[in-house]
């Protein structure tokens, strides 16, 4: 029986505060690398295992984070973590966010073998056989900088939040506490489903609203992931107000629900009432 590894949480730190984001983010096409082994991926009690390219998750419990089987080739920096802060997931964009350039550089190529070989002395042989050149070096570069993007591209789901980065020199990109996150869809189209590709809705309280991440590997499971995610957060959010954080909890649930207010998913009375429910 194959082992999955699981990390024990310390004791909960204070809440993850978000910062601002544009109200839309699409975050370009998500691709899980090929599965590799490390020390840090394996049951401290049992000999190693090799690795498989499918998505495996541990049993959810407060005491534990779910971990998949595979990482992406760069990983996410662990600097960029707060403390008490794991990574559950890192994902790198999914291989068909080569395909424009890859298909350019195809098409340039094929026309440059066609221009050389074929005998034309005019000068629209000599033109086209410049074009085509031209087209090759530049779609050649186009696939060099979508590589580089593919490297420093992250979307990273943490023990306490969501995470997207990306750029080379001029980087951007959102965090998403997971308690403020109000509902995870995705879909996938035929084409998709084929691929294993699909797109990822994110709806969230507070100024971020809605985040769309298309093109994200395997997102029925990386729906799952970020569920269980939540579901691990808030216990840990319920143990720390029964040990006298209930403050900080109480007004971290005031602002998901006035997000909620504001997006029109709850009406006025039915705010109160969890108001008054909270409030005691």
């Amino acid at each position: 029986m194959r082992r999955v590894s699981t990390m024990v949480l310390p004791e909960p730190a204070a809440a993850t505060i978000a910062s601002g984001a544009a109200s839309v983010v699409t975050a370009s096409r998500w691709w899980g690398s090929r599965p590799r082994s490390t020390a840090r991926h394996r049951c401290a009690s049992g000999p190693s295992s090799a690795s498989v390219p499918t998505l495996r998750l541990a049993p959810a419990s407060a005491s534990t984070v779910p971990r998949y089987d595979y990482a992406p080739r760069m990983t996410f920096s662990q600097k960029n973590l707060n403390a008490n802060e794991t990574i559950a997931l890192d994902l790198h964009p999914h291989w068909w966010y080569f395909s424009s350039p890859v298909f350019a550089l195809v098409v340039s190529i094929i026309g440059s073998i066609w221009a050389l070989t074929t005998d034309g002395d005019s000068n629209l042989g000599k033109v086209m056989r410049v074009v085509f050149i031209a087209a090759l070096v530049v779609s050649a570069l186009w696939v060099v900088a979508r590589y580089l993007k593919w490297m420093t591209t992250h979307f990273v789901i943490t023990s306490h939040r969501l995470i997207f980065r990306t750029g080379v020199i001029a980087k951007s990109g959102i965090e998403i506490p997971l308690e403020r996150v109000n509902n995870v869809n995705f879909n996938q189209s035929i084409f998709e489903r084929m691929l294993g590709a699909g797109d990822l809705l994110i709806e969230s309280g507070g100024e971020d609203g809605q985040s769309r991440f298309s093109d994200i590997k395997r997102p029925d499971e990386v729906q799952r992931m970020i569920h269980s995610q939540m579901e691990l957060a808030a216990e840990r959010r319920g143990s720390y107000a029964r040990g006298g954080g209930g403050v900080a909890s109480v007004a971290e649930e005031l602002e998901r629900l006035e997000g909620m207010l504001q997006r029109g998913t709850l009406s006025p009375e039915e705010f109160e009432a969890q108001k008054r429910r909270l409030l005691g």
